[in-house]
């Protein structure tokens, strides 16, 4: 890639985009252009299309999205499917409008059929069945984005990788501890916690298992993605840990082994991912960041940021 070319980054103010846009910096590159809901609504299509046409690109990176955690996706099913589906659009054509060459669409691992067809999760797995029922509006209006690529590939010659991330977690993320992720929801619970020596209310059981990914691996696996990748690409670390690993290390740092309380009446999720990395790994990248040194780097962010954090 040209360290000229100009690249938008939609959600450039969130987890993975204000990490994005330090990395690219940090390459060299010095026409990066984070755009936040502030700056433009792309919920609103008239917003949209003259932030594009005022802003001719080469590159999209688009990670804006309304997110929610497994409680949020299943309590707000309508409101996450549509805003996710008109974020996405407009977007899509937005970039198409400002000349982009290739645009990068994070997807999330929740659009692959369950039960899986098989472990690990490999791309052209999409397709294959309903996805689980806790997170299908969402993973559905993901699906509607990587459909909507497709055509515009094939209509427009855009290029374009469309990023089957698994769990991703780091500084500057949301820290909401009903509708939230699952690895900021316990930061900020852990920290509370801390605060007032109380105890700590997990949901589940701590059996599931994820891939989790630091926002700086994340980042440069984007970068690798967007210099080297066309179509759908597994994004993950190569490690699978259960939650219950997330809760121990944070009790370990908080020091509130004896406080923690698990709730098995709240839902697990899925019970295990495990995805197929060859298509990134083929790139050179590897991740840096292993999941005790992430989960030290976001609580200590989080415990200087705490009052300013997203919530």
């Amino acid at each position: 890639m040209d360290k000229a070319a100009r690249i938008i980054i939609t959600g450039g103010t969130g987890l993975v985009g204000t990490a994005l846009a330090a990395a690219f910096a940090d390459a060299g590159f010095h026409n990066i252009l984070p755009l936040g809901s502030r700056d433009c609504d792309l919920l609103d299509w008239r917003q949209t299309k003259q932030f594009f046409l005022e802003n001719p690109c080469d590159y999209v990176v688009h990670l804006a999205a309304r997110v929610y955690g497994i409680m949020g996706n299943m309590c707000n099913k309508g409101t996450s499917f549509l805003d996710n589906v008109l974020i996405n659009t407009h977007t899509i054509e937005g970039s198409r409008l400002a000349g982009a060459r290739k645009i990068v669409a994070m997807g999330s691992g929740c659009v692959y059929p369950y039960p899986p067809p098989g472990l690990p999760l490999t791309e052209d797995m999409v397709w294959s069945g309903k996805p689980h029922e806790s997170e299908d509006s969402y993973a559905h209006a993901k699906r509607a984005m990587l459909a909507q690529l497709i055509a515009y590939h094939e209509q427009y010659s855009l290029s374009y990788a469309f990023v089957i991330s698994g769990n991703l977690y780091g500084p500057n993320d949301k820290f909401d501890p009903e509708y939230g992720h699952v690895t900021p929801a316990l930061v900020r619970k852990f920290h509370e916690a801390r605060l007032s020596n109380s105890e700590v209310v997990v949901w589940g059981t701590g059996t599931a298992r994820r891939d989790f990914m630091y926002s700086q691996d994340v980042a440069r696996a984007l970068m690798a993605i967007t210099d080297d990748v066309e179509g759908a690409v597994n994004l993950g670390s190569g490690r699978v840990h259960a939650i219950r690993e997330i809760v121990d290390t944070l009790a370990k740092i908080t020091g509130l082994e004896d406080k923690v309380i698990w709730d098995r009446e709240k839902p697990d999720g899925q019970d295990h991912r495990a995805y197929d990395l060859s298509k990134l790994f083929a790139t050179g990248f590897r991740p840096r960041v292993t999941l005790d040194e992430g989960l030290h780097a976001t609580y200590a962010w989080y415990a200087a940021q705490a009052g300013n954090a997203r919530k």
